[in-house]
């Protein structure tokens, strides 16, 4: 049964008949709402005509999210909405993971995911309706997913409804990106809400690569203390990671009369059903930038902000992309305090100065500015676009980066001398890592390669590692099957050591399996047939399957 009044105090629901008219008359839609509004759970089941009285057609639609611990939680809410269970009439993909019907109308997934699916069907075959969500946030693969979109609707699929959805985004920029589209504006209840600037008392060292300063967490610990003591409700506490929230956790200790509440990416779906439900006891909740907007916590009065964030950076020692942390936009701590005033009038704590707040970025940075391009680079090669000229993208990808992401990419035989994407450079771009360790794991998986034998009864040391350290591309294979990055090739690193042939064979075979699961291909027996042994019998509700029916099993 459909949960009429959950639906109707949703403040989006006011908004729903402008972007009707908005996407019948352009097909697409810039959608501005405040954290909370709704955005994320109504829109997507109005759009699918799952809501009776409507008059909106059958649909299906697809909502993507940049996070999985956010496509969870959308879908969830959903299902709780319609009085279903996830996998009915809405279902979520992450990569591992498929919960979707045989009758789901909507289907959550994650910007990589909706991403692979573009790279194999550029149609997007029996989708009706794209959502792509948190736009505000500039993720890579968000980006990305727009500009094929909107290559996919002005060439095969006018009648593609594309709506570009956020809380706080540069709209302008937006609906010129998707050709004019019109802005369709919710306005939330906001109440106000009271910041009391709580700084140290002593400097702290800024944060260098992924280290905080413990004096800041201990720092952060007391505050929390302190706006427990002060203030009522809920706290919601703002840090960087899953290793500062732990540190913070233990510091807090055992709160008497509190629950202590830790979220991200890696947190059991029972603790995050947790967070979305009012609690019995007063709640500490403990969260990354995931809680500023994917995610909406119930009872918060008070907010703490760390003044910190996580971001993607290119790490020129290794080659590779690593996340660095960054002191907080000022719009990503508006964002924060946003939650302390969702339902009633609150406050929040910033672990920082005013004179300080002035100095802080306006925006965070656009993922394309900062970050490594290589798997960029790729997808766009694939696409048919290797210099990315033709992509509708807000920002450019800068020229020194994408000419050393091309330079990789030629190194790894990812594509030809034209930028062309090669057989190679399509299975590495269907395994979602970085195109060096995808290089590394698909020579691992060829017939023949084996893994050293380093923890097998008598096995010699290990070969000399040139190279390793150095940032240098896992290359030029010295013998068929070889990585590269080291002297000796799989056979003399195994060789006279007792089992070494059954280490090889069966770490080959290991290697294959997970490239398999990577690439989200079926184990072999399982696609064709009449039952997964991992996921059951197909089109059974809540379990993994193809939207036409057929098995695909997650591992």
């Amino acid at each position: 049964m459909i949960r009429y009044d959950a639906l109707d105090a949703l403040p989006v629901r006011g908004a729903l008949p402008a972007l009707h008219d908005a996407l019948e008359e352009h097909g697409t839609a810039v959608l501005v709402a405040p954290p909370g509004t709704g955005k994320t759970t109504l829109v997507p089941l109005a759009l699918a005509g799952l809501l009776d009285g409507e008059g909106v057609p059958a649909r299906r639609v697809v909502v993507a999210e940049p996070r999985r611990i956010a496509a969870r939680a959308a879908a969830r809410r959903m299902a709780w909405l319609l009085g279903e269970r996830p996998g009915a009439s809405v279902g979520y993909t992450v990569r591992g993971e498929r919960v979707v019907g045989r009758r789901a109308r909507v289907e959550v997934v994650t910007t990589g995911v909706l991403l692979q699916r573009l790279q194999r069907d550029q149609e997007l075959a029996g989708v009706d309706a794209v959502v792509l969500d948190e736009c505000h946030e500039r993720h890579l693969d968000a980006d990305t997913s727009a500009a094929f979109l909107w290559d996919v609707r002005q060439a095969l699929r006018p009648e593609l409804r594309l709506v570009a959805a956020s809380a706080t985004t540069d709209a302008e920029g937006w609906s010129r990106l998707l050709g004019g589209a019109p802005v369709v504006e919710a306005h939330g209840v906001s109440c106000p809400v009271e910041t009391v600037w709580a700084p140290p008392a002593r400097a702290v060292r800024p944060p260098h690569g992924m280290r905080v300063d413990p004096a800041l967490l201990a720092h952060v610990a007391s505050v929390v203390r302190r706006a427990l003591a002060e203030r009522g409700g809920d706290v919601l506490c703002f840090l960087p990671g899953v290793g500062e929230i732990s540190r913070v956790a233990g510091l807090l200790g055992s709160l008497e009369d509190v629950d202590v509440l830790q979220v991200h990416g890696r947190a059991p779906a029972a603790v995050q059903d947790a967070v979305l439900a009012p609690g019995a006891r007063r709640r500490v909740v403990l969260a990354t930038s995931v809680a500023e907007s994917s995610l909406t916590v119930p009872g918060v009065r008070v907010v703490v902000d760390a003044g910190l964030a996580r971001e993607p950076r290119v790490d020129h020692a290794r080659g590779l992309s690593a996340l660095t942390t960054v002191r907080a936009s000022r719009a990503a701590a508006r964002q924060r305090a946003g939650r302390a005033g969702r339902e009633a009038p609150g406050v929040v704590y910033r672990c920082w100065t005013e004179a300080e707040d002035t100095r802080l970025p306006r925006f965070p940075a656009p993922e394309i500015k900062v970050a490594d391009l290589t798997a960029f680079a790729l997808q766009a090669a694939c696409w048919g676009d290797p210099d990315a000229s033709g992509l509708a993208l807000l920002d450019p990808p800068p020229g020194g980066a994408m000419t050393a992401a091309r330079s990789v990419l030629e190194a790894v035989g990812a594509v030809d001398p034209a930028g062309r994407a090669t057989e190679r450079g399509v299975r590495l771009s269907r395994l979602g890592l970085h195109p060096r360790l995808g290089r590394a794991l698909l020579d691992a998986a060829e017939p023949g390669a084996g893994v050293s034998p380093r923890t097998a009864p008598g096995a010699a040391a290990p070969a000399g590692r040139s190279g390793a350290g150095t940032g240098a591309s896992p290359t030029r294979p010295s013998a068929p099957g070889h990585a590269g990055g080291g002297t000796a090739g799989p056979a003399a690193a195994g060789a006279g050591v007792p089992g070494a042939d059954g280490l090889r064979s069966g770490g080959a075979e290991v290697v294959a399996e997970v490239v398999g699961l990577l690439s989200e291909e079926a184990p072999r027996g399982v696609r064709g047939t009449t039952s997964c042994p991992y996921c059951g019998p197909p089109g059974a509700e809540g379990t993994r399957t193809e939207p036409g029916g057929g098995p695909r099993c997650g591992g």
